[in-house]
């Protein structure tokens, strides 16, 4: 299971004085950076590649809640991908101290920055995408073809 240990820090927190709604979306962004970054995908290649992760729906749950500078271990899974790699779901799950606190599950695609269009990705990528441990719920997702 891909994860990364972030920090809830001072700019995470809203007036209640937990982490603010957006926070969750930015580091389950960062967590899904690291991780093409280490498949060999860092923010240069897709800059050469003219592609780019392009999010079309976010959902958030929330179980439990950080405050200022809790420890925040992110997950990363893939929770769906169409057979053409063009969209997938992505999961990231927030845990404090081992137990589950969030879970943001967003729904994306490869967008060509140059056509403004959702793409194959590369081989490369897309081998990458396949690999990445799935979540429970998996399922495949339909073709862009299909959904147009």
């Amino acid at each position: 299971m891909y994860q990364k240990t972030l920090i809830a820090g001072w700019g995470d927190m809203d007036f209640n004085s937990h982490m603010r709604n957006t926070a969750y979306l930015d580091k389950s962004a960062d967590v899904r950076m690291m991780y093409f970054a280490d498949c060999g995908f860092p923010m240069a290649e897709f800059m050469r590649l003219r592609i780019g992760p392009v999010v079309m729906k976010d959902e958030i749950e929330y179980f439990r809640e950080f405050h200022l500078l809790d420890e925040v271990t992110v997950t990363l899974s893939l929770a769906g991908l169409s057979e053409d790699g063009r969209r997938f779901k992505i999961r990231n799950e927030f845990f404090s101290k081992g137990k589950l606190a969030a879970r943001v599950t967003s729904l994306a695609g490869w967008l060509d920055l140059n056509a403004r269009k959702l793409i194959t990705p590369p081989d490369k990528l897309l081998a990458a995408m396949r690999q990445t441990i799935h979540a429970e719920d998996f399922a495949v997702l339909p073709d862009s073809s299909q959904t147009s």
